[in-house]
């Protein structure tokens, strides 16, 4: 075997999976976005393959759905515990809602000057159009067996009791995430400050709160960590081809999708 070859083999620097997380969560129903069935085998494999010293999360997300956000998190936090391998966290443009609980699976969390931060609540939204077909004169006929079964219809006027159920459900969620931050970052947080609105903030003002660790970059943190031969593993979920070049109606709609859920946190500069 070639001498020099054979020296950069053994001198090869520790590794580093990384696991990219761009984009809405949970739009599995159409093929787009982060889900847990997609990602699991890109989380295996991070922990897994080649024995890494660390896995960093690059996370770029404005949430989605709580128990996709949740069954990811979770099972980075089951490898993690089950390997021993740490976990760090590093904010891109956005980790707000769901994207703010996969972070909150990392061990420490790292974001830009510029990267927004927060936006613990849930929320459900939607439209009334009662009014709007009254003056067209269309009338709504619907037949149910269950007496909740047409709730919150958009169709109909708001009924208080659909609102107080949706708030029942809503809750326990709000409730979930609250606990889920609160248990990895309890003795981050600040005594006596309720982050938990559905505020976001920027990244300086995250750290301060405790939401984060510091303003770090991806590259140089992980250098700093575990030195300057560090190697990158990159992983990270893969669309297919027609959904990539959108080509495909419901490529269009997860790109609307995203890019309004994104709009809802983002300054352009």
């Amino acid at each position: 075997m070639h001498i020099p070859f054979l020296n950069r083999i053994l001198n090869r620097g520790p590794l580093v999976s990384v696991l990219r997380m761009q984009g809405a969560i949970g739009m599995a129903g159409r093929g787009g976005g982060l889900n847990d069935a997609a990602l699991a085998p890109l989380v295996e494999r991070a922990f897994r393959r080649g024995k890494p010293v660390a896995v960093a999360l690059a996370i770029n997300s404005p949430g989605g759905s709580p128990v996709q956000s949740s069954l990811i998190a979770a099972r980075i936090r089951r490898l993690a515990d089950e390997t021993g391998i740490p976990v760090h966290a590093f904010v891109e443009d956005v980790a707000a809602s769901g994207g703010y609980w996969l972070a909150c699976a990392a061990d420490d969390i790292w974001a830009d000057d510029s990267s927004v931060l927060g936006s613990i609540g849930v929320i459900s939204a939607g439209f009334g159009f009662h009014e709007l077909i009254g003056r067209w004169g269309v009338e709504r006929r619907v037949h149910t067996a269950g007496h909740s079964k047409s709730t919150l219809d958009p169709f109909r006027p708001e009924n208080p009791e659909d609102v107080e159920r949706l708030r029942n459900v809503l809750e326990p969620i709000h409730a979930a995430f609250k606990a889920h931050v609160t248990s990895r970052r309890g003795d981050r947080l600040p005594e006596g400050r309720d982050l938990f609105t559905g505020e976001f903030w920027a990244g300086r003002e995250a750290v301060e709160l405790g939401l984060a660790d510091g303003i770090g970059h991806l590259v140089p943190r992980m250098k700093a960590l575990y030195g300057e031969k560090v190697r990158f593993s990159v992983h990270s979920p893969r669309r297919p081809l027609f959904r990539r070049l959108g080509l495909s109606a419901d490529a269009v709609l997860d790109a609307a999708e995203e890019r309004a859920a994104f709009a809802s946190f983002g300054a352009r500069g």
